[in-house]
């Protein structure tokens, strides 16, 4: 079992930035590839970003290419996701997930085996 922990969510004006941050804990984190999901009111979950396991290759939904960016540090168990220029249409709660196996894009929810709670990030015009 891994557990997930979100934080860093919050309010913001549009253009500004936030650093979302997730904690793992129980097994080996650095066996796993991490993930951010976002959901909006009303929407289905839509991934955002990935990273694998090493940290060597990342993958990100065309929605936030350019303005976000994932990473990890396996030794405190962290994977960041790093938003900038935020889009009122970046408003949404915003999970970590993780996932073993081999490196490949994986977009899809049923992909990744375990998740956080969410944090929250709301962007204002």
């Amino acid at each position: 079992q891994v557990q997930l922990v979100e934080s860093g969510g919050g309010l913001v004006q549009a253009g500004g930035s936030l650093r979302l941050s997730c904690v793992a804990s129980g097994r080996t984190f650095s066996s796993y590839h991490m993930g951010w999901f976002r959901q909006a009111p009303g929407k289905q979950r839509e991934f955002v970003a990935a990273i694998s396991w090493s940290g060597g290759s990342t993958d990100y939904s065309d929605l936030v290419k350019g303005r976000f960016t994932i990473s990890r540090d396996n030794a405190k168990n962290t994977a960041d996701l790093q938003m900038n220029i935020l889009k009122p249409e970046d408003t949404a709660d915003y999970y970590c997930a993780a996932r073993s196996g081999f490196w490949s894009q994986s977009v899809k929810e049923y992909e990744y085996d375990f998740w956080g709670q969410g944090t929250q990030v709301t962007v204002s015009s």
